[in-house]
């Protein structure tokens, strides 16, 4: 007997709260392989969309993989929206791309997804480079970043290096920071937390960050956890917008978040790990 063509819909509500953009790896803890785990454990349903799949991060001896192809990248998004998770879903969470013009697609669908969803919320985190290696992506995303996917995003988080990129200023001082900061608000983006903000100016063995939007120009301080372990970013986005979702309101968010990133860390340096994890009594907490 043959297969049918069309098969039944299937049964029950389709929920997706979160569409998580961002890498994926083989080994080790960045991007999707990061976030899924952080918003589940906040209680959030994910649809995961992978921009590059990696075997594990360039500083391996070893690395394979590369970009999804672009057919494919669109065809997931698209697959989303057939499936109507991503038209009933509350927060695209947006970081590391693959190329300039998976940036342009994905724009291109946000714009789409918000006629039929105009509640959904975008956060970015524009994942370009940092001050230990300069700018490790596609120098061509830069642009696309601010012209065609920042001016769709609710929420930014982009680290001192990359605030000052966006803004097209060098700031130095948390007072630049933020200056900085400020100036990629604009008409849908209503919150910036910049993360290892002025890191010259620092003090010993503390991290600082820089947070403007929703009535709010605040630096928070933390302990620094010397561990050279990769996709802290990715981690402290992905708790961020969790929290978000969940009602906090941003200075709580962050408030939570570098609790739990120094928490977790510890965790980490204390294990000898050398990539980060999200230890179980941690995950249980979340939720």
């Amino acid at each position: 007997m043959s297969r049918p063509q069309t098969l039944p819909p299937p049964v029950g509500e389709r929920i997706v709260d979160v569409v998580s953009v961002q890498s994926q790896v083989a080994y080790g803890n960045v991007g999707n392989n990061i976030a899924v785990p952080v918003l589940l454990a906040l209680g959030l349903q994910v649809a995961p969309v992978p921009t590059v799949v990696f075997g594990n991060t360039p500083h391996y001896p070893t690395m394979h993989g590369g970009p999804l192809p672009l057919d494919w990248f669109k065809g997931l998004l698209d697959d989303l929206e057939a499936r109507e998770a991503a038209t009933r879903a509350k927060r695209v969470l947006v970081g590391y791309l693959g190329s300039p013009e998976q940036g342009i697609a994905l724009a291109e669908w946000l714009r789409r997804m918000r006629e039929v969803n105009p509640a959904l919320r975008v956060q970015i985190d524009p994942v370009i480079g940092d001050h230990d290696y300069g700018i490790y992506t596609d120098p061509a995303l830069l642009p696309v970043w601010r012209d065609h996917l920042m001016p769709l995003a609710e929420g930014l988080c982009p680290n001192h290096f990359e605030v000052g990129h966006l803004a097209g200023r060098s700031p130095r001082t948390l007072e630049d920071c933020l200056d900085a900061a400020e100036a990629l608000l604009g008409d849908a983006t209503r919150w910036v937390v910049v993360t290892s903000a002025a890191p010259e100016l620092c003090p010993p063995g503390r991290i600082q960050l820089a947070i403007v939007g929703d009535g709010v120009r605040e630096v928070r301080e933390h302990p620094l956890v010397p561990h050279p372990v990769k996709g802290v970013g990715d981690m402290f986005a992905a708790m961020i917008a969790g929290r978000l979702e969940n009602g906090a309101d941003l200075l709580d968010a962050v408030d939570r978040t570098c609790a739990d990133v120094v928490e977790v860390l510890q965790h980490v340096q204390a294990q000898g790990w050398q990539e980060l994890g999200l230890p179980r009594h941690i995950a249980r907490r979340l939720g």
